[in-house]
């Protein structure tokens, strides 16, 4: 189980979106000039060097702690590893889906100040999520080889 390539691709899937709960996903000037930021858990404004929350998305950090560890859960389907793949394309379904979810937030939080997602307003948050699908998809890769190597083996005997 640990010796095996897999389970750190998915291991590094986890860390990275662990990173969506410290990196802002979306950051912008509101009509004010506050400097406001956008996490999974809600949207904070810089107030005095002080982060203040404005409001809070508890929905949204539940299901970004779930995406979160399903690759930890998924490292120990380790003896059926068509259900381990199965789990890892549900993994990819589910952070596409997060990331939908993350761009509709960002969107209706900008249009209440009548601005628009631009380049210049997106954090890392969302660049975290196509690494970890790209980890993710490393992480079927390592289990197909596994497979074919156990077949090879069967092979032999």
């Amino acid at each position: 189980m640990i010796q095996r390539i897999q389970t750190l691709w998915l291991l590094v899937a986890s860390v990275i979106l662990l990173g969506l709960f410290v990196f802002p996903f979306v950051s912008f000037i509101d009509l004010v000039g506050l400097g406001k930021q956008i996490y999974v858990t809600g949207i904070y404004s810089a107030n005095n060097n002080d982060s203040v929350r404005e409001s809070s998305s508890i929905l949204l950090a539940i299901y970004a702690g779930i995406v979160t560890i399903a690759p930890l859960l998924i490292v120990f389907q380790y003896k059926n590893r068509k259900r381990q793949v199965l789990f890892i394309i549900v993994e990819i379904v589910l952070v596409v889906l997060l990331g939908i979810w993350m761009w509709s937030t960002a969107h209706t939080a900008l249009d209440v100040i009548s601005q628009k997602l631009q380049a210049g307003n997106i954090g890392v948050g969302f660049f975290l999520l196509p690494v970890a699908i790209i980890f993710l998809g490393m992480a079927i890769g390592g289990i197909r080889k596994d497979e074919k190597l156990i077949k090879s083996a069967d092979r032999l005997r």
